[in-house]
């Protein structure tokens, strides 16, 4: 039987420049740095303000970054997954525009809508496109442009969200390192805590809906935050207890940057020290689909060869889900 893995050769990410503080935030709505910092841990996020611009913007800086760093041609890739909550159009999908910004002419594309969760559902699904030998080179994206879908004199989201974007260049390994396992879950019924009303092909674009503020994210964030606390923590627990991984044998917990308590019950779920984990909330805030990536972005410098990399997951809708990686190189 082929011991065929697919391995993360390289990560790149991307976050605009403009930073909106929690100072910034102060004058905006009725809010404050304390009280923000005490409940999200977090500082500043970054905003994409040019109107011009888009999630597959976001999502182009990235790949791009990524097929210079690796040396890939973009003839040679042959899938990109996006994984957003916020493209560019409902279609075509931004999948396929980040592929023609980026040259990928040869690469098929298609978008992954799962919420906070769709970068580990992105990354799973195409791991099975490697391991059957089917492609060699698969694009990853997570990117979000969160502030074209806030409303910024709503407290209760305003505070949490950010635009960023992070890709990951996948590979077939034979040594048997890459993607080993992922556990993936959703419930429908959750998807009245968290959600955008209006926009679908259930409550269209009208006067109305805009007038309405409907076309903005609805959280309701005790709901929310219960439901991503029991799973989040409960998926990753399950996934190192199915692969005998004990609190030892992980190198690094990546968590989706949602909230530092959350962040904060997982690692304790599972038994992980907080020097493991991954956390740049306090920078970014929650950029969705591209927190994760983001997060290998940053740290890629101090990953080795072979270590137990396990990335947690929680969105609306509900999804969440866990994936348990071998890191497949030391950087330079």
């Amino acid at each position: 039987m082929s011991n065929r893995k697919a391995a993360i050769t390289g990560i790149a990410g991307y976050v605009p420049e403009d930073k909106l503080t929690n100072a910034d935030l102060e004058k905006m709505v009725d809010t404050n740095d304390e009280w923000i910092r005490t409940r999200t841990g977090i500082e500043e996020r970054r905003i994409l303000k040019d109107q011009t611009k888009a999630t597959s913007d976001l999502g182009t800086a990235a790949v791009k970054e990524l097929l210079r760093k690796t040396g890939v041609k973009p003839e040679e890739v042959d899938m990109l997954i996006c994984a957003t909550a916020t493209p560019d159009h409902l279609f075509p999908s931004t999948a396929n525009i980040i592929s023609d910004k980026c040259g990928l002419v040869n690469a098929w594309s298609y978008d992954i809508m799962a919420a906070c969760s769709g970068f580990i559902y992105s990354l799973a699904t195409a791991s099975q496109f490697i391991e059957t030998g089917k492609y060699s080179k698969i694009i990853v994206v997570g990117a979000d442009k969160m502030s074209s879908i806030i409303d910024y004199e709503d407290r209760a989201t305003c505070i949490i969200f950010g635009d960023g974007a992070g890709a990951v260049m996948l590979e077939p390994n034979d040594e048997g390192l890459g993607v080993q396992d992922s556990i993936l879950h959703s419930d429908g019924s959750g998807r009245e805590f968290l959600h955008q009303k209006a926009g679908g092909s259930l409550n269209p674009a009208s006067i109305k809906t805009v007038e309405n503020k409907e076309h903005f994210v609805y959280q309701e964030g005790k709901t929310v935050f219960k439901f991503a606390v029991s799973k989040m923590a409960d998926v990753s627990a399950e996934i190192m207890e199915r692969n005998n991984l004990k609190s030892d044998d992980v190198s690094w917990l990546v968590p989706h940057q949602a909230n530092l308590r959350i962040i904060d019950a997982t690692a304790r779920r599972m038994g992980v020290d907080n020097s493991k984990v991954m956390i740049n909330i306090q920078k970014y805030g929650n950029t969705t689909n591209g927190t994760i990536p983001l997060c290998l972005w940053e740290w890629e410098d101090q990953l080795k060869k072979g270590d137990n990399i396990v990335l947690a997951a929680f969105g609306g809708g509900f999804t969440w889900g866990s994936l348990y990686l071998k890191w497949a190189y030391t950087a330079n």
